[in-house]
């Protein structure tokens, strides 16, 4: 049986086995954490918020996502509109890829995650490293609040939008508006359902073949009156293709082109020796002594005319003087009744006397 001594010792180098793997094992983990280990050279750097949002001391610290430190400290100091002091530790290696404008912003991971602090160099133009102790400008960046804030108002106008949906739904379960009518109203059904006989009785008739548009489907008819229209429409355009026939000669015969070319030729001939001068046309045009007896020529006829309306001269009388055709109509009068007094008594008119001396 062992000794009281033994035994002692035996608890001792289990006691000392025990502690030595939990501060091995407790290392390990420290080890391998984001903090890097109590060996690791670190720096602090301060960021300064309006509300902490949640984060807590030994919250993660990541640059573009991957973790670099862990947050030491939160306090409130007296800092403008931005009192929460957050103090980051980070590892001095990761430091050194973190520029000195780079920007710091509190980041939730997930709806209901845990908040921390994510650092931003993408629009940082620096090329200095950030320095033990210096401070970094907070991006403001919304939380759970504010979203909810947000969608307070979206909220309020879905549930305005339902209050109106139901308000609708109720007015058409009543059975009013045109909605409503066509869903509860008897009438309307049975309108609806006499239609659909008619329209069904119609497409029967169709079905059929009576009616104009029955025998347009169920006959053939039609179809033999229109393939004979278009065999005839084929043979007019093949005798058209093949130059017979006013409309084939107009289209395939090249002296209807000549001809026209030609008479297009000599009117361009025509209207240049116009433009020339040339001919009576030409000289009308462009002869300016011509247009200046032609206008006096005008001008005088006008000026007869006007005298002619007047009643001046003989042919002004002519026109105008009622004595003249008062005259002259006796004189005709005169003229048939000698013409008819020969005609009844030539020999008082008509005889000759021979005197010889």
């Amino acid at each position: 049986m062992p000794s009281q001594h033994q035994v002692r010792w035996a608890q001792l180098r289990v006691g000392l086995t025990v502690i030595f793997a939990g501060a091995v094992l407790a290392l390990l983990i420290f080890l391998m954490s984001g903090s890097g280990g109590f060996l690791t050279p670190k720096i602090t750097i301060r960021c300064y918020f309006d509300d902490a949002q949640g984060l807590r001391a030994g919250a993660p610290v990541n640059l573009q996502g991957v973790p670099i430190g862990n947050v030491s400290d939160i306090r409130i100091v007296q800092h403008g509109v931005s009192p929460v002091q957050v103090l980051l530790r980070v590892t001095k290696k990761s430091a050194q890829d973190i520029p000195s404008d780079s920007t710091a912003a509190l980041t939730q991971a997930g709806v209901l995650g845990e908040t921390f602090i994510n650092i931003d160099r993408t629009t940082a133009k620096s090329t200095s490293p950030v320095q033990n102790g210096a401070e970094l400008q907070a991006k403001d960046t919304p939380g759970i609040q504010d979203v909810v804030k947000s969608t307070q108002t979206s909220l309020q106008n879905v549930d305005v939008l339902v209050r109106r949906i139901d308000r609708i739904v109720s007015f058409i379960e009543s059975g009013q508006g045109s909605i409503g009518k066509l869903i509860y109203d008897k009438d309307l059904y049975n309108r609806l359902n006499s239609t659909l006989n008619e329209v069904q009785g119609m497409v029967n008739q169709i079905a059929n073949g009576k009616g104009s548009i029955g025998k347009l489907i169920a006959t053939d008819e039609m179809y033999n009156k229109a393939n004979a229209s278009i065999d005839k429409l084929n043979i007019i355009i093949d005798e058209i293709q093949a130059g017979k026939g006013t409309v084939g000669k107009l289209l395939k015969d090249p002296t209807l082109y000549d001809n026209a070319n030609q008479t297009i030729a000599k009117a361009n001939g025509l209207m240049t020796d116009i433009n020339n001068g040339k001919g009576a046309l030409g000289k009308f045009a462009k002869d300016e002594q011509f247009a200046a007896k032609l206008d006096n020529t005008l001008t005088k006829l006008s000026s007869i005319m006007t005298g002619l309306e007047a009643g001046e001269g003989s042919a002004g009388k002519l026109l105008k003087d009622p004595s003249v055709y008062t005259n002259v109509d006796q004189m005709l009068v005169e003229t048939r009744t000698l013409v008819k007094a020969v005609r009844e008594n030539p020999k008082k008119y008509l005889t000759i006397h021979f005197k010889l001396f």
